[in-house]
């Protein structure tokens, strides 16, 4: 990556805010799991929950902050002084601590949720933040519901917390009202009306009610923000949070556009959408952006007459770019353990080999049902078998790639795989036209290709 491209801190919060979405929580052990595959992700801060919001959430934020060393770890505190301690008592473990303190500044909360007036929540934003860095070197500040707050009393709240401390000044559209270029005026505004704006970091965290949460969030970039917070799917409040995957790629697919970088490692993204698919149980909506299933799927005739002519005909970028993998070790009855341990850790899951043995039972069974098993139904298979507490518990060590993993493992066991042939459309029988009228050799490709043309779009 060249010099003059600057670089984007990435601060995911799935364990904190996506976890807020509906049927997405998580215990300690789930949570710790995930934090593992955020620092394999490569994320720069992990926001590991709300610590007075449970003592559930206080072990898991702790548990984090005691292993999980690389990436700054992030506690969330409302603006009181109780909050604000148990953030720092649970982060005291962290090798990078933050504490991240909110305070909602919009009229609309201040009078019906807070029922506090503006001097008040001035006044209250200004001693949390001052307290908070008495324990904390790197302190975060939100101002929640920031888009619909009055930009004048927004800029004085965030003139007060950068001269109390504040070393990073979060802007979130919390109900994902704004659009991109009304976020990206208001970042701009900011940066040119708040005192010593110049010494603190300015972020972006949008939620998506509009659609618009990754949109609003490169915006900001564009107009001054140097950190992103997201998540991973997008899962969040209501509609969700900005996708991590979805903004990290625009930048690397559009670098024409977006001269920017992250540290976040792209062959991880796929793992991370499947661990979180699998510990919440909520699925990844299959034409979701970059994770979905069929982000990599091509069924329409034309589509794929394009696609094995050239794949970037309708792809613009390589699946394996996001840990996505290729399609060429075939499942079925026939396959050994060894294929199938392969496939499980391309999708994002590692087992023992008493987990394993398990779920190749029940492969088998289903192999002989439906001959060929794709990726869908054996991540439904894993679902339906595995269970967190039970013996196929997945390992939270780094994943192995299939590569070593083949290396490993004596010849004699490794069970026999096709041998890789040159691209070539899809075989097939013997060819009718669209009437059921045999053709010849000769006039199967033109056929094929006027049909794709017809049926294809």
């Amino acid at each position: 990556m060249s010099a003059e491209r600057a670089r984007i801190t990435v601060f995911d919060t799935t364990l904190r805010d996506g976890e807020q979405s509906p049927g997405c929580s998580m215990n300690q052990q789930e949570k710790l799991r995930l934090a593992h595959q955020l620092d394999r992700l490569g994320v720069d801060v992990i926001e590991a929950g709300f610590p007075i919001a449970s003592d559930g959430d206080f072990e898991a934020v702790k548990a984090i902050a005691a292993v999980v060393r690389r990436p700054i770890i992030a506690a969330l505190a409302r603006a009181s002084r109780p909050d604000i301690e148990r953030a720092w008592e649970a982060l005291q473990g962290a090798a990078r601590p933050r504490i991240h303190v909110f305070l909602a500044t919009s009229d609309i909360h201040l009078q019906y949720k807070l029922r506090i007036s503006r001097e008040q929540c001035l006044t209250l934003a200004r001693e949390s933040i001052t307290f908070a860095k008495s324990l904390c070197d790197d302190v975060e500040f939100s101002p929640e519901d920031a888009t619909r707050t009055d930009p004048d009393f927004l800029c004085r709240v965030l003139d007060a917390v950068v001269e109390a401390g504040a070393t990073t000044l979060n802007i979130p559209d919390t109900v994902g009202y704004t659009i991109p270029q009304e976020y990206a005026e208001l970042i701009t505004t900011i940066r040119r009306r708040v005192k010593g704006i110049e010494n603190v970091v300015i972020s972006a965290h949008c939620h998506n009610d509009l659609g618009m949460a990754a949109a609003n969030t490169l915006a900001a970039v564009e107009a001054g923000a140097r950190q992103v917070e997201c998540t991973i799917n997008g899962v969040g409040e209501r509609a969700g949070n900005a996708s991590l995957e979805e903004i990290v790629m625009a930048m690397r697919v559009r670098p024409d556009k977006f001269a920017y970088e992250t540290g976040v490692v792209g062959d991880q993204i796929f793992a991370a959408s499947q661990m979180l698919s699998e510990i919440t149980g909520v699925p990844v909506q299959p034409n979701k952006a970059i994770t979905g299933r069929n982000a990599f799927a091509h069924e329409a005739g034309i589509h794929q007459d394009g696609y094995l002519k050239n794949p970037l005909t309708y792809e613009i970028m390589t699946p394996q770019s996001v840990g996505v993998p290729d399609s060429k070790l075939v499942l079925g009855k026939h396959s050994g353990r060894h294929a199938l341990s392969i496939r499980c850790e391309q999708l994002g899951y590692q087992f023992d080999r008493r987990a394993l043995d398990d779920i190749y039972r029940r492969f088998v069974r289903l192999a002989d049902k439906i001959k060929k098993v794709e990726d869908h139904h054996l991540l439904e298979l894993i679902r339906d078998t595995h269970k967190p507490s039970g013996s196929a518990t997945p390992l939270i060590e780094p994943m192995v790639t299939a590569k070593a993993a083949v290396g490993s493992v004596p010849a004699h066991e490794v069970s026999p795989e096709p041998v890789a042939e040159p691209t070539k459309p899809f075989p097939v029988g013997p060819q009718t036209n669209a009437f059921g009228v045999p053709v010849s050799s000769d006039s199967q490709h033109e056929q094929t290709q006027q049909e794709d043309y017809l049926w294809g779009v």
